[in-house]
């Protein structure tokens, strides 16, 4: 399998540049209708999806949709984008907040607000993106350790590990996944 050749090289160049003490990860073989993370691409790859996304926040569906696009990354659970049509941009706030993505290009954020109850930086978007990703211009990416709650076909999406990354973790796809502590030299 492609994706077995690649976490081969990876590890390899990684033990030769990497401090001894750096911990490589273990891939997880993914069981039948799972996805290992470490079969996705580097440069990571955009798709459509079908999927049923709902992200509710402060008990207030801000976002539901079939019509997303998702990213999909060596290392990292897949990152959604939905479509500013389905999504209650009322709720959106944009702030100066930006960062870079070395394949995507510059980011925008929102702050997220409904009633009383605010998430800053909550949410991110390409305005202008490279030619590779230019079909996800203006689609919204949420973090889900910052909503309430976001589903993906009805199942209920745990974060990415750590606070960095966007990435949706789901019964169908294995790790182990880049965020969390010791995962950064990955």
């Amino acid at each position: 399998m492609i994706g077995d050749r690649i976490y081969a090289k990876v590890e390899a160049i990684a033990y030769l540049f990497l401090p001894t003490c750096m911990v490589f990860p273990q891939r997880i073989e993914p069981a039948p209708g799972q996805e290992s993370v470490w079969d996705y691409p580097r440069p990571p790859r955009l798709e459509p999806t079908n999927k049923h996304i709902q992200i509710i926040f402060n008990g207030v569906t801000i976002a539901d949709t079939h019509n997303a696009k998702r990213v999909l990354e060596t290392s990292h659970p897949p990152s959604y984008y939905i479509p500013p049509e389905d999504i209650k941009m009322e709720y959106l706030i944009s702030v100066p907040q930006s960062s870079f993505c070395e394949w995507k290009g510059r980011a925008g954020y929102y702050t997220i607000r409904v009633d009383d109850k605010e998430a800053q930086n909550a949410a991110w978007y390409y305005p202008s993106p490279t030619t590779a990703f230019a079909s996800i211009k203006d689609y919204v990416a949420f973090y889900v350790h910052l909503m309430d709650a976001c589903y993906l076909d009805g199942e209920k999406v745990q974060p990415q590990p750590g606070n960095f990354y966007g990435g949706w973790v789901t019964s169908d796809i294995v790790g182990p996944f880049k965020g969390g502590p010791g995962t950064w030299g990955w």
